[in-house]
Formats: C-alpha cells, sequence, structure tokens
C-alpha cells in the first residue's frame, strides 16, 4: 500500500494490528463453541475472552518469535499465550492454520467489500446527479472518435451510471461468495473438531460455512472477487478515459476542476491537464493486475498448498485499498466536472450538418430511392464538406438526384437537432426509474 493512494478506512482493515484481532476473535469464538460442547472448560472460554478481548497485541513480539518459528500462526498464539496464561492451552484445539487464515481473510474482503460498494454509491449518486443536470445539453457522439451522430452529454453519464449500477451488484455478489467460513481442521475432515464450531465461529464473525474446505477454503472463491474488482476498475478506466478525451484542446467540451493555486505544468504556466482522469487510469491498470494471479490461485496441489498465499498478502490490501481511493477520486471528479455546452454546440456544428446524413438516407430511401443510390446522393454531397468544401444542407438542395425525392423543406427538415433526442426520457427511465 503506497501512502499517496490509501484511505485510512481501507488501510485500517488490513493493518497487523486489525489481523491479529481477527485471529484472536476466531480463536475465541471457536473456544465458546468447544465450551459448550464440553470439549474444553467453559472457564478456561471466558477467561481467554477476558484476557484477550481488550489486548493491543504486539507486532514486534510476534514478529520476534515468527522469525524463530518460521510460522506466523504459531507466533501469534505463542504470544497470546503470554497473556491469556495456562488456559491458553485450550485456544485452537482440533483447527489448523488456514481455519485462521482463510477466515480472517475472508472477514477482511467483506469489510472490503462494504467500503467499496458505499464508494460505488457515491460515484453513482455523483453521476446521477450531473445526468440530469444535463439530460438534454446537446453534444456529438463519436465512433471510432470521429463525429457520429447527436447526444446528450446527460446520456454519457447515463451510460456511466447503468455501468456502476451492474458494477455494484456485482460486487455485492462477490461479497456474498466469499463471506464464507473454515474452522474444519487438517484437510478440512473435521476430524479433530465439531462442525458446530464452524457453525459458531461463522455466525459470530457474519460468515456462512463453507460446505467443503479441503482445509482451505477454494479460491474460486476469491478469483470471482478479484476480477469484480478488475471489472469495477475497468469502469473507472473507460469514464476516465471518455473525460480525458473530452479536455484535450482540440475537444474542450468538459474538463477537471482546476483550484485555486494548482498548477499544471512545470515549465508552461498556461497548462490544465486531466492529471486526475489519468491517475485513474493508472490505478485501475494496477487492479486488473491482480486479476490473473487471483485466478491462478485457484489451481493448488491435493488439499492444500500456501503458492496462494504470498499473492494473496499483496493482493488483498493493494487491489481493495487501490480501488477504493480510485472510486472516491472519480466520485470527487464527477461532482466538480466543468462542462461547456458551448463547445458542444460549436463541436456539434464543425461539419456542417453532416451529422444528420442517416437521416437524409432514410428520408429518400422512404420516398422511393434504392438505399444504394440513397447512399451515394448523401455520400457525394457529404464528401466535399467534409473536405471543408460548402454547407451539406445548401449541396443537397443543388443536387438534382436528391431534388427528384425531397423538397427544400423535407431536405431542412432532416437537420432537426431535437429529432435525435426523442428518446431520451425513455432511457432515462430506464437507468434511473420511473422517479
Amino acid at each position: 500500500m503506497i501512502p499517496r493512494y490509501t484511505r485510512p478506512e481501507m488501510a485500517s482493515i488490513w493493518e497487523a494490528q486489525t489481523r491479529f484481532k481477527i485471529w484472536f476473535e476466531i480463536e475465541a469464538h471457536a473456544a465458546d463453541a468447544l465450551a459448550e460442547l464440553g470439549t474444553i472448560p467453559k472457564e478456561a472460554a471466558k477467561t481467554i475472552w477476558a484476557k484477550g478481548k481488550d489486548a493491543v497485541f504486539d507486532v514486534a513480539r510476534i514478529d520476534e518469535i515468527e522469525r524463530e518459528t518460521k510460522h506466523d500462526v504459531i507466533a501469534f498464539l505463542t504470544h497470546l499465550a503470554e497473556i491469556v496464561g495456562p488456559e491458553a492451552r485450550f485456544v485452537h484445539q482440533g483447527m489448523t492454520s488456514s481455519d485462521v487464515l482463510d477466515t480472517c481473510l475472508n472477514v477482511q474482503l467483506t469489510r472490503a467489500a462494504d467500503l467499496l460498494i458505499a464508494d460505488i454509491d457515491k460515484v453513482l449518486a455523483a453521476l446521477k446527479k450531473r445526468a440530469f443536470e444535463h439530460k438534454m445539453t446537446p453534444t456529438i457522439g463519436r465512433s471510432h472518435g470521429i463525429h457520429a451522430e447527436p447526444v446528450t452529454f446527460g446520456l454519457k453519464l447515463a451510460y456511466a451510471y447503468a455501468e456502476f449500477s451492474r458494477g455494484r451488484e456485482r460486487l455485492v455478489a462477490a461479497r456474498k461468495e466469499v463471506a464464507t467460513c473454515a474452522i474444519s481442521g487438517a484437510v478440512g475432515t473435521f476430524a479433530q473438531i465439531d462442525p458446530r464450531v464452524e457453525e459458531h465461529v461463522a455466525k459470530a464473525m457474519g460468515l456462512a460455512p463453507e460446505p467443503v474446505s479441503t482445509q482451505v477454503i477454494p479460491r474460486d472463491r476469491h478469483a470471482m472477487y478479484f476480477a469484480t474488482l478488475g471489472v469495477v476498475a475497468a469502469s473507472v478506466e473507460r469514464l476516465a478515459v471518455e473525460i480525458r478525451h473530452l479536455q484535450r484542446t482540440e475537444v474542450l467540451e468538459a474538463e477537471e476542476f482546476f483550484s485555486e493555486g494548482q498548477k499544471g505544468s512545470s515549465a508552461m504556466p498556461h497548462k490544465r491537464n486531466p492529471v486526475l482522469s489519468e491517475n485513474l487510469s493508472g490505478l485501475s491498470r494496477m487492479v486488473r493486475a491482480y486479476v490473473t494471479p487471483a485466478l491462478e490461485n485457484v489451481v493448488l496441489w491435493h488439499e492444500r498448498d500456501i503458492s496462494h498465499s504470498s499473492a494473496e498478502r499483496m493482493m488483498g490490501p493493494d487491489a481493495t485499498v487501490t480501488l477504493d481511493f480510485a472510486l472516491i477520486r472519480l466520485a470527487g471528479l464527477i461532482e466538480k466536472l466543468l462542462v461547456y455546452p458551448q463547445n458542444m454546440q460549436k463541436n456539434l456544428d464543425r461539419l456542417g450538418g453532416l451529422v444528420h446524413s442517416q437521416r437524409l438516407l432514410i428520408a429518400l430511401t422512404q420516398k422511393g430511392a434504392s438505399r444504394e443510390d440513397a447512399y451515394k446522393y448523401v455520400q457525394r454531397n457529404a464528401m466535399p464538406v467534409w473536405r471543408g468544401e460548402g454547407d451539406f444542407q445548401t449541396l443537397l438542395k443543388k443536387d438534382a438526384d436528391v431534388k427528384k425525392y425531397l423538397s427544400d423543406a423535407e431536405i431542412a427538415e432532416q437537420f432537426d437537432l431535437g429529432y435525435h433526442f426523442k428518446h431520451v426520457d425513455t432511457i432515462f427511465r430506464r437507468v434511473f426509474g420511473e422517479a
């Protein structure tokens, strides 16, 4: 985790003290269940909670023990014994390291997902507000980067809103899928621990029991989780790239907010660069980069190996922290985005009406021209305008072939900008609902 791109709320989930606190809770809840089953004394379970629940674990001490034992869970249990005393012999009975590690990781991932879902809600709120603000603001739609037909800026934001709504649904599903608990012992057979212990710990930790864990929780769950983060990150970059394009000097239809005292370049004082959007592109690439190791982690040897462990120690914190930062940055970018309707109209007019070419094509075919002839008539008048040699409507009105089918009034009628927006309300109802 890099402090520059880290928010404290998400970072705290991955701090060592938080991890050890979760480890303790897993062990203590398991002790409660074992006590209820009569496997360990009830007083021992009470003592474990009483001495451990408010403990501040000595991370340096645990690290010191691990340097000798070369085993992180044993190091923690040794330190816990120093805190709890003799009753610590009843901790971890029938359990294996993966019971603690995997259950803890899933607790952390679900907490991270809760923050990410809240982040997406902020993005959705910003997009909805600005979409309705510019619901009918005309702008040019582009395909292949080239002017196509008119849209509204509100529609551009509605597209993004719908995409992030889908991302939110996927993240909710991914959270549910990864929210499982395994307290099944070595190779996952429950030979040394009753399945009811797992059920108790799962309920206490807000998880569901893993149906079959083979000692480790199956990593297809985690692969889906990180793949979902990757898709959300792709949506972040898609919108960021759109804004970067719209801020280009030649376009300048929208622009990132430029604060008082902000500098755009160390060399050129006039510069106002899309630095936030460019930053989002870079951050999104990093989140997506963790999808591949998550997929690779699905493939483990037999009932367990730890080839996944080293990757997860990096990807868990890094992917969630980075996406959390990116989503909050994106929400702020949209909230403060500067929009220039006059430049949008100027760009719409740049091609002298060529953006209405399809309407002319359809109008000619409806009056009896073949599609091939209609396309030829419209294109031969469009190409001079593309080169800056005349006005599209004027040229069409002088074309004898076109005039066989359309009057001057009928030609002019095809240049109505509002015609393209007649179904904007329908699209908005589909995206945002009737309200």
